[in-house]
């Protein structure tokens, strides 16, 4: 694909997002404080339908992450394709996500980073990393997998109760919110594993 052809969707896409835009939605969620340029306030949904008009395209994908428009962001992440985005492009993407994104980091890894090869292997790396966007994705992404019907091994489990127990002192409130969901799915798989999660929960929340 030429630099003029992405120009071109672009363009188009923009047009696209124009006439979905929602102003009340828009409004709230600049007066959030998340950070970006310009927001449409257009829902997921709208996205997934707009995002199936376009064949998935890397350089595409790529030139709408470029900009910090939200939805941008999100169709670059709905329209990169699956085959080809890997770890390396993700630590790329991340290193300039801010935490008060973190909407897209839940895209990111429910659409991308879950279905990468070693997903488990790095959802560790990401709850044990010292960057709190990587600490994010790293729960968002074993809960992920936890939901399709991952089991932990038991040095795994002890693994994550303890990032997760750590991780909950956080002041992040995205964060918090991704432990919690991450431990509340893991205490899905047992008996002692739901007691565990309630006595960690109860001493921490």
């Amino acid at each position: 694909m030429s630099n003029t052809d992405v120009n071109d969707l672009l363009s188009t896409i923009k047009a696209d997002l124009r006439a979905a835009m929602n102003g009340i939605a828009s409004k709230v969620i600049k007066d959030s404080g998340m950070g970006y340029r310009l927001v449409y306030g257009v829902e997921l949904p709208r996205l997934r339908e707009i995002a199936s008009a376009y064949t998935p395209d890397h350089r595409l994908a790529q030139a709408l992450w470029q900009e910090n428009i939200r939805e941008y962001k999100m169709l670059a992440i709905l329209l990169f394709p699956r085959q080809e985005f890997d770890w390396d492009m993700a630590d790329i993407w991340l290193t300039n996500l801010p935490m008060e994104q973190a909407e897209i980091a839940q895209l990111l890894c429910m659409d991308l980073l879950s279905n990468i090869p070693g997903a488990a292997e790095h959802a560790f790396y990401g709850m044990a990393d010292e960057r709190p966007m990587y600490q994010l994705c790293g729960f968002l992404i074993l809960t992920r997998l936890l939901m399709q019907g991952a089991v932990l091994a038991p040095d795994a489990e002890v693994e994550f109760l303890d990032q997760a127990t750590s991780a909950l002192a956080t002041t992040s409130l995205s964060l918090k919110k991704a432990v919690t969901q991450a431990l509340l799915h893991f205490g899905e798989s047992s008996e002692k594993a739901q007691q565990q999660v309630d006595a960690i929960l109860a001493t921490h929340l």
